[in-house]
Order: C-alpha cells, then structure tokens, then sequence
C-alpha cells in the first residue's frame, strides 16, 4: 500500500490547496457540543499554511438536503477554527460561486478560507461532476483529510479527484495507517462492537472473523442476537430480516452479554434492575449491560493485544445505565496503556471515552465511524481512489 501524503510535494508556497475536512460536528445553539473533530485537523492546516500555501477549506455539516438553512451555516466553525489556530480564518458564504472564486483569488500565501456547507447545494450528495469541476478550479492541489467522508461517492470527496491532484492529509494518513495495524492484528484480538445498526457491522465481523479472538456484542444490536437465539426480547420488536442477519453472525467466537440493567420505561426512569440475559421480562427493555457481563468481558478485554471498539453498550447518556459503557471505555484504555494495540471509533464511543479522561491512553481513536467499518470490511472506499494505490 502507497499512500499520496501531503508531505511528498515539495513546494506548496503561493499553492491554492483546496482542503476536504470533516467538521460535522453537534451545534447547540450557537455553540460547539464537542470539537474533536475539528481538533484533529488542525495539524494539516497548520502544516499547509507554515508551507506558504493558501488553504482553501471544505466541509459539510447536518443534513440541510440541498437547501441553505440558517442553523447548518458554517459561521460557527470559522469563528472556533480562529480562535483553535490564533490565525483568522475567513468566511465566505459560497462554495463553488462567484463570490468563492473572488475570494480565492485574493488570498495571500498562508491565509485560509472556510467556503459554505458542501451540504446546501444538491450537486454534493449527487456527486455532480459540474459541481466538483467548480471546487476544483478554486485551487490547485486537493487534499482530503477526512477518512470520515471517504466512503460516500460525493463531489467533494470523489469527482473532484478527477480535476486536481490529490493527496492524503496528515489527519487521513494518520487513519488509515493505524486502520492497517488492525488488518493485521496481533493476537489475541478483540472487537467490540454495539450501537444500534447490525448491517452496518456485519462487513467487519465477516471480513474479520478468521483473524478474531473474541467479538462483545452490547447496545440496541443485542436484540437482533437474543431473537436469533430465541431468548426473550422484552417489549422490543426484532424484525425478522435482522434475525435472520444474527443468525447468521453467530459464529463461536461471538458473546452475548450474560445479564442486563433493565427498565419498565422507554426514558429509562422507571423501574430498574438487573436480570439476566437469558430471562428479559416481556414488559422491559434493556438499557446496559450489566456487573457479570463487564466482569467476563473485562476478561477478555484484559488479554487483548489489539482492540477495536465501535458502539456503546448502552444509553451511556443516562445515568443508570452508563456503567457498562464506561467500564468498557476505562478498560480499553488501561490496556491500550502499552500492553495492546487499540483503535476506538464513532461519535458515540469517543464521546464515552471522552467521559473517563482517559481518551489520551488509547493509541487511536478515529475520527470515522461509518466510514472506519467500511474500511475495516475491505471495501474500497471512492475517497481514497486516487491517493492510495
């Protein structure tokens, strides 16, 4: 594998970069709920601008579905962008526009630019040639620093390469090296794996499955494993399709949680006990794992030499039902601590990782989710077409 880095061109001064990050972040009001994302782009910009080049950057933010809605602009991001640099960052209200060309051709060597949502124009999400030809002129060299869009044949990540050069960011270099050390495991090798979306870890447990030592199943996916299993499901409807795609996954290195933190109320603020897993009331849900499964699963967890981890355990958010989660996120990072090899990813799980102050002891923790699956499945991802072969 050859990755195209940033770091091969050898003069970027006076360079028009045209940026692709992904700074899809939660805003509440007019505030960032967490930074991360933008945080770990900051290297690349830094880089580009010591460099001389002017940086152009590009993100998309909500799902505003081809139309300009005031709470998906990106002023919030320029001005947290300011203020995380110490350097101004402009913000231009246009993408691929008039007003976007004036503004790139005024740049001065080491200034940045921050263009409009990629999001309110529909040619993004139809990864519209016309659209990415008109990014593309903006600059001279594309760079794409965001693993987290890679996997979706958009204008901004896909048909743009077909007008610039293109190279991989620091941040995407980063990712997608440490993505390889989990191809290529050392053993034993644990995956954890929970969240709400079975199908959209089925590729990874597939492609996975002969070079894995254990997979812990906890969160909403549980359900689809109870059903396949014909245990009681408590007041949740398993779909039939997803039974039928856990039952297909129930290889033997697969574990289910041996008890659950349950309640009689959908909000969780009813009656709450423990049972186990074997036996969930008909009238409860399951909200965490619970004491015997953290136990056996910290025993696994404990032996590991490289981890994966996407998707809670549970609805971490609430107070009692938070414990299995952040057991789980304390004890990838002991052991990540220099005895394994550990990668989190997904929104959710930095967010619980976040919680324990202890995100700094793992060694990677992604800033994809979705995207980060597809990798792991195998599957080629069209933003990376053109910068590794």
């Amino acid at each position: 594998m050859k990755i195209k880095s940033v770091k091969s061109l050898s003069d970027l001064r006076g360079k028009k970069v045209l940026v692709r990050c992904d700074f899809n972040v939660a805003i509440k009001g007019k505030k960032i709920g967490d930074d991360f994302k933008i945080v770990q782009s900051l290297p690349t910009i830094r880089y580009l601008t010591a460099k001389g080049a002017k940086v152009i950057i590009i993100t998309h933010l909500g799902r505003p579905q081809g139309k300009k809605v005031a709470s998906c602009k990106l002023s919030v991001i320029s001005s947290k962008l300011t203020k995380l640099l110490g350097k101004r960052v402009t913000y231009v209200e246009d993408c691929a526009g008039k007003r976007a060309r004036d503004a790139a051709e005024k740049m001065k060597d080491g200034q940045i630019v921050l263009l409009e949502n990629l999001r309110f124009y529909k040619d993004e999400e139809e990864n519209n040639r016309e659209f990415a030809k008109g990014l593309a002129e903006l600059a001279d060299i594309y760079v794409n620093d965001a693993l987290a869009a890679s996997h979706r044949k958009h204008a901004s990540v896909c048909a743009v390469q077909e007008f610039l050069p293109s190279y991989a960011g620091l941040l995407l270099e980063k990712e997608v090296l440490n993505l390889q050390k989990v191809l290529h495991p050392v053993r034993p090798f644990v995956i954890i794996i929970g969240g709400a979306k079975l199908e959209t870890k089925v590729p990874v447990m597939k492609n996975l499955r002969k070079k894995t030592d254990a997979v812990l199943i906890g969160g909403m996916i549980t359900y689809d494993f109870l059903a396949a299993k014909k245990w009681s499901t408590g007041k949740y409807k398993v779909e039939k399709s997803q039974k039928r795609l856990a039952k297909r996954l129930l290889y033997r290195n697969v574990i289910l949680p041996l008890d659950f933190v349950v309640s009689n109320k959908t909000n969780g603020r009813g009656v709450v006990r423990v049972v186990n897993a074997q036996e969930l009331p008909k009238n409860f849900w399951q909200f965490d794992i619970g004491p015997q499964t953290i136990r056996e699963y910290a025993r696994h967890i404990k032996s590991a030499k490289t981890i994966i981890w996407n998707g809670p355990m549970g609805m971490f958010e609430s107070e009692h039902f938070k414990h299995g989660t952040l057991a789980v996120a304390r004890l990838v990072a002991a052991v990540s601590s220099g005895r394994a090899f550990g990668i989190v990813g997904g929104g959710e799980t930095a967010t619980a990782l976040k919680q324990t102050k202890m995100i700094e002891y793992v060694d990677f923790v992604s800033t994809s989710g979705g995207a980060m699956l597809e990798y792991l499945a195998g599957n080629k991802l069209p933003g990376l077409k053109n910068i590794i072969k």
